[in-house]
């Protein structure tokens, strides 16, 4: 057991302290008996809708669905006008990038701490509804929060008139069909209204036209589970949980998979070090086996070497070093793995998920797939590689109808720069000699051309 587990306290660990060592779900009773819905209480009889915003804003709070905006300025952002009195709080439980298991924890096991979070926002947005979008593959995690919805509507914490404040506040669960193109905020929306999930040109951005042309704020599940802290405690107390000088506030969930001795996830305060989170953690590599490369945070992050391990793990300091930090759960690759392989297998699943919206997208990644399964075999061609990096470019931010292909496109970019020898080792060889014998050029600089 981790030293993480064993020292979590409501002082350090706000969002994992209530967990219980039988693995068992929290319900409603024992999470009264842990705090629970203290920070609902305070903020709904001693907070207004903007103090509430401001506090938030205060804390520093970043989302924590990988892109790590300012969650109060992003609150913000909702009209003021009370004529537009209909608005909707969406939570994005679409949890599909390979790697990432940290919302289902939360979910499966503390069910009503996402209930408080989204109960704390829904106020502050003027939010009359809410619902959690949540994957269809998450059958016990959507059943433990309709049960756990259920309790705190018996409780009088959803419903009308909430703790005699005037709010009415209805939450639902609505399961999604499995694609992870859901994860990108307005396609959930068009998912959730029946529509075909494609991401929706903005502006107009949700918080003007959402869900059915209403406000909309769509929230990560890590990130409204950390308002009920907030609220109980103050923003001070939350700015003095991460580590070091990270600039982030809080703590993260973080996690390593791959071949390590120890995989797990575990809530680490903002600044402490990817080497830290592996060896002190995760137990480092396993025996006979080195660190090759590692990806920080999903499989939508570039890849980063045994180098960077001194890195803190936030926002900043990640994106420096040529990353991001996204979702906070890397991915240990050890010396055994070929990288075409893997980035050839991550390009398959990013291929498959494309909503086909936008060409780039469409024919960019399905083209990427076909050139890496030909420098898998051995069959690669001359140019190959290059061809790769022009995709990479041509699938970058700014060019494609979403952020789904920029993603896509990070850990092949990644590879190519780090591990390029392996990809070049694909070429096969006759092609190399047939191009000598039409093209003439000398063995030396046909190496240097390509």
């Amino acid at each position: 057991m981790s030293r993480a587990i064993i020292n979590r306290t409501a002082e350090t660990h706000p969002l994992t302290w209530r967990l219980r060592d039988d693995q068992q779900v929290v319900w409603f009773d024992e999470y009264r008996n842990k705090n629970g819905y203290i920070g609902a209480e305070k903020a709904l009889k001693n907070f207004n809708s903007t103090e509430i915003i401001n506090e938030v804003k205060e804390s520093g709070l970043n989302g924590r669905g990988g892109a790590g905006f300012s969650t109060g300025l992003k609150w913000s952002l909702m009209p003021a006008d009370e004529s537009m009195n209909i608005r909707y709080i969406l939570c994005n439980a679409d949890e599909m990038e390979p790697g990432t298991y940290k919302d289902r924890l939360l979910m499966e096991q503390l069910p009503h701490l996402l209930i408080e979070g989204m109960l704390i926002s829904a106020y502050a947005l003027k939010a009359y509804r809410g619902y959690i979008f949540i994957r269809g593959e998450y059958h016990d995690a959507a059943l433990h929060l309709n049960k756990a919805i259920a309790e705190a509507k018996r409780a009088g914490f959803l419903g009308k008139n909430i703790l005699g404040s005037g709010f009415d506040f209805e939450l639902f669960v609505h399961t999604g069909a499995g694609r992870y193109i859901c994860g990108e905020e307005t396609a959930l929306i068009n998912s959730l209204e029946g529509r075909r999930a494609n991401p929706r040109s903005k502006p107009p951005f949700p918080a003007t036209a959402g869900a059915w042309g209403k406000p909309t704020c769509v929230n990560n599940v890590e990130t409204l589970c950390n308002v009920p802290a907030i609220m109980e405690h103050g923003s001070e107390w939350y700015k003095g949980l991460s580590a070091g000088k990270s600039v982030n506030t809080g703590t993260k969930l973080m996690g390593f998979s791959g071949r390590v001795k120890n995989p797990g996830l575990w809530e680490l305060p903002f600044g402490i070090t990817a080497r830290e989170l592996l060896e002190d953690y995760a137990g480092g590599m396993q025996d006979g086996l080195k660190l090759k490369a590692w990806q920080p945070g999903g499989a939508g992050t570039d890849f980063l070497t045994e180098s960077h391990l001194d890195l803190p793990m936030d926002f900043p300091n990640i994106a420096k070093a040529g990353s991001r930090l996204g979702t906070a759960l890397a991915m240990a690759v050890d010396d055994k793995i070929n990288m075409v392989s893997l980035t050839r297998n991550l390009e398959e699943f990013f291929a498959r998920e494309s909503c086909g919206w936008c060409t780039p997208c469409r024919q960019g990644l399905p083209w990427s797939v076909k050139l890496l399964r030909a420098l898998e075999r051995g069959e690669g061609q001359p140019g190959d590689i290059e061809t790769l990096e022009h995709l990479c470019k041509m699938l970058g931010p700014g060019n494609t109808f979403c952020a789904l292909a920029p993603g896509a496109v990070e850990p092949l970019q990644s590879a190519i720069k780090y591990f390029r020898s392996e990809f070049e080792a694909g070429i096969s060889e006759q092609r190399i000699n047939n191009l000598k014998a039409i093209s003439g050029i000398q063995p030396n600089l046909l190496h240097e051309r390509w």
